[in-house]
């Protein structure tokens, strides 16, 4: 187990569903939470929406680490699949973190302007929705990387030309 753990393509993986699985369902949490009026619900949903948001940084980190070694195993198709999922993460990382702050804020503020749970617990579950849409558009390239039963055609000509501008495929 130990030497899954130092491999960060295993550690991605292995982060990865808190972006695309936990937080959608957090986000519907938060949903419920605020449709019920349900103060301690909200917070819970907005401790969870922070959590899996924030998420992001280990998972954007460990796959950097680990680009080269996947890349290296992926034949070409895949390589260029793998160039459009990093230059998407790229493009749309900076999401999760504005919808972890968003969270935090609508934990925070209303410890002092308590009018102020609803209206920044509606915002952080927007955004939470946003980045949700943001971690499935990522993740499907990643899943035909190294899955040809996956593939469906190649990469998108405009991304894959801007990943490759981008330095996402060498």
């Amino acid at each position: 187990m130990s030497e899954l753990l130092g491999q960060p393509e295993y550690l991605h993986v292995l982060l990865n569903p808190l972006l695309t699985h936990a937080l959608p369902l957090a986000a519907l949490g938060l949903l419920l939470a605020l449709l019920g009026r349900s103060p301690g619900g909200i917070r819970l949903a907005l401790v969870l929406v922070l959590l899996c948001a924030a998420a992001v940084w280990p998972v954007v980190h460990y796959g950097h680490a680990g680009f080269d070694r996947v890349s290296a195993m992926a034949d070409e198709t895949g390589g260029d699949w793998l160039a459009v999922h990093r230059y998407r993460a790229e493009k749309i990382a900076w999401g999760f973190y504005v919808a972890a702050a968003a969270a935090l804020a609508a934990l925070l503020i209303p410890l002092k302007r308590a009018k102020s749970l609803l209206p920044l617990a509606w915002l952080a579950l927007i955004l939470a929705g946003a980045a949700s849409a943001g971690a499935a558009y990522i993740a499907y390239p990643a899943g035909k990387v190294r899955h040809r039963e996956f593939r469906h055609g190649d990469p998108p000509p405009a991304e894959l030309q801007a990943a490759h501008a981008a330095g996402g495929h060498d």
